[in-house]
């Protein structure tokens, strides 16, 4: 192959009559392929069936009996649990809740423009033209969250350090309308970056215009490592007292890619202030969480360390898919000149990958055309908009290592069609 950017016209037609030749083998293959999100395979699921078993005792070590009311914040075996996966010093700051920690974040985000916080002034609905930065590329879902309650979305580029902290700081520091800001601090969602601690640190410092900005810190694959480096970021809750901003952050996490994303455990650690505030807010809506489930995890993982000795069997079934792409884009895109790169993630669910401006969307579609389901083209942007149609989230962790060949191998023919298109519109 050659580089497509250095090809004349009629090298470029010659080029898309072999891509249709290709392409089209792919279409008469009857795909049906769907790697649209990031989910757990059959084989990560059945790691944790042993779980399942776990149905002789549901005394808590404080003599409660999970399978009854009470008990809103958790079992303490269980905050404590959760409080060692998210590094938090005191489990009486942490309160374990149901299955998914998204639904936590939004019922924050909700507590925030209902009844507002602790150091709040008034409710957010209140205030005039809410708004919330938004690295990007990001997570489709907090956006989602964002749009919902009508927040402005403040796009803010991701780098591999975090954040562009210049702007994020420029941004909060005289805009009181400013509530918050999203963050996937390790192993980010889609690009797989891990934030710096000079970026904690400036995020818990800086000044900011709004009294009850608010740092939402999504701590979804915190222990989801691809390779033997354990990475830990400095400490957000912690950064933000020792500067004076112990109820800034939110962090969140959940075990729903550590053992069942139907049927997993969420909690959320915040200041002691923050907390007894949302047990406040939380009661007239719930009695207790399932305690039943908190204590199965907790009887089945144990601790951190057990946490960490199970996700190596997910690395184990991971680890291979991640330089399975890698490998298949390398091998079909680089030849072809500067026309895509991906990144390189040492963690996490996804691969951002890149294409030349204005052929994300054609690509998606291309392959949605021969069976293959990609995330939508623009998902990972505020209002689902990429301005410069040139990101695509990948998700290779469902598919068999055989599909996930098969559309790789379409992405990469589809890339290059939607390339040799493009230059030749041009």
């Amino acid at each position: 192959m050659r580089d497509y950017l250095r090809m004349t016209k009629d090298e470029l037609r010659a080029e898309l009559t072999k891509l249709d030749t290709r392409y089209q083998q792919f279409v008469d293959m009857d795909l049906a392929l769907d790697m649209s999100r990031g989910k757990p395979c059959p084989e990560q699921l059945d790691l944790s069936k042993e779980m399942l078993r776990m149905v002789d005792n549901y005394i808590g070590e404080n003599g409660v009996d999970a399978r009854n009311y009470g008990l809103l914040p958790g079992m303490p075996e269980a905050r404590r649990f959760f409080a060692d996966i998210l590094r938090v010093s005191d489990p009486e700051e942490v309160i374990v809740c149901g299955n998914s920690s998204l639904s936590m974040m939004y019922y924050l985000i909700d507590l925030g423009w209902r009844a507002g916080f602790v150091d709040s002034i008034r409710p957010w609905r209140f205030c005039n033209n809410t708004k919330f930065i938004c690295p990007v590329p990001g997570y489709d879902r907090h956006f989602r969250i964002s749009e919902y309650f009508g927040l402005q979305m403040i796009q803010v580029p991701m780098l591999e350090t975090g954040p562009d902290m210049d702007m994020v700081e420029n941004l909060v520091k005289n805009d009181e309308s400013i509530k918050g800001i999203w963050c996937v601090p390790v192993y980010s969602n889609p690009d797989g970056y891990i934030y710096s601690d000079e970026t904690v640190w400036r995020l818990a410092q800086m000044h900011t215009a709004a009294p009850d900005f608010r740092i939402i810190w999504d701590n979804a694959y915190c222990v989801h490592h691809l390779t033997d480096e354990i990475i830990e970021p400095l400490q957000i809750l912690e950064a933000c007292k020792k500067a004076g901003h112990e109820d800034r952050p939110f962090l969140f996490c959940s075990t729903s890619k550590i053992t069942y994303p139907g049927a997993g455990v969420a909690a959320l650690a915040a200041s002691r202030r923050n907390i007894e505030h949302i047990q406040k807010n939380m009661a007239p809506m719930i009695i207790s969480y399932d305690k039943m489930n908190q204590l199965r995890h907790v009887q089945f993982l144990k601790n951190r360390d057990g946490v960490l000795e199970h996700m190596k069997k997910h690395r184990e079934i991971l680890a291979p898919k991640f330089d399975a792409v890698k490998r298949l884009f390398d091998e079909n895109l680089n030849s072809c000149g500067k026309i895509a790169h991906w990144t390189d993630p040492k963690g996490g669910y996804f691969i951002s990958l890149y294409l030349m401006d204005g052929c994300a969307k054609r690509t998606v579609e291309l392959c949605k055309q021969a069976g293959v389901v990609l995330t939508p083209a623009g998902a990972a942007y505020p209002y689902g908009v990429d301005l410069q149609d040139h990101h695509i989230r990948i998700a290779p962790t469902y598919p068999s290592m055989g599909e996930l060949e098969t559309a790789c191998s379409l992405l990469c023919i589809a890339v290059r069609k939607a390339t040799v298109e493009m230059l030749l519109q041009q």
